[in-house]
């Protein structure tokens, strides 16, 4: 049972390592883009950011997975996943939202574009695990409460695959599918798909074990609430 305690920690603590060397490798061992972009050398904030928006999906996706568990088979546990999915979903797509308009004021001028899709959709999925993360912690829990947050989670999933493809269908300021876009501007050098490689694994890695951890405390919140309801009925 204490092997088990550790895991999650021991995962957090290696995602931090592989996140420090993903910063260092971007600083240090990615090639310079030469005059290919506007501002060359702030493109190796996309080593962070890129990964930052990978790892986000799988906090969306466990939101929904919990949402769905819980409105459909009432699962104690699946709820907790939608607690976890939206806080940590919240937290990388706030790696996003911070990286990427930092990026995009030495890039483009501006630090948002509000007519790109892919921008704002991934800014309104944010929006969506803000809004079940506070109205998680700030109103009292209730199957109604729990029904509520449960559809906005569900319902919210939809704006994934419409964020995914954005760029597909309507190009704008982002851009395009660098890796699998299947058109001439698709494709990455090695050496720059290495570093976003080892900087997603990382970040997946850490993902999974402040998802752990965190299920750990839920659980033992959820335990001692329980132990306080008992005494007090039994007063």
């Amino acid at each position: 049972m204490s092997g088990s305690r550790n895991v999650g920690p021991a995962l957090v603590y290696l995602g931090l390592l592989g996140f420090m060397l993903t910063i260092w490798m971007a600083l240090i061992e990615a090639p310079s883009m030469g005059d290919d972009w506007n501002a060359p050398e702030s493109y190796r904030i996309l080593f962070v950011h890129v990964p930052f928006a990978w790892v986000s999906f799988s906090g969306f996706a466990l939101l929904f997975g919990g949402s769905l568990s819980w409105y459909i088979k009432r699962s104690e546990r699946g709820w907790r996943f939608a607690i976890i999915g939206a806080q940590l979903g919240l937290l990388y797509s706030l790696g996003v939202l911070i990286s990427g308009p930092i990026w995009g004021a030495a890039e483009w001028g501006v630090p948002w574009d509000f007519q790109d899709i892919r921008l704002n959709s991934f800014a309104v999925l944010a929006g969506v695990a803000l809004f079940f993360a506070l109205g998680e912690m700030n109103s009292e829990d209730t199957q109604q409460k729990r029904d509520t947050l449960s559809s906005v989670g569900i319902f919210g999933f939809g704006l994934v695959p419409l964020t995914y493809m954005a760029t597909r269908w309507w190009q704008e300021r982002h851009p395009g599918p660098l890796i699998g876009g299947g058109n001439e501007d698709s494709g990455v050098d090695p050496s720059i798909l290495l570093i976003w490689m080892i900087g997603a694994a990382s970040m997946q890695i850490l993902f999974v074990g402040q998802a752990l951890m965190t299920n750990r405390l839920l659980k033992t919140e959820q335990q001692l609430e329980n132990l306080l309801s008992n005494l007090e009925d039994s007063i």
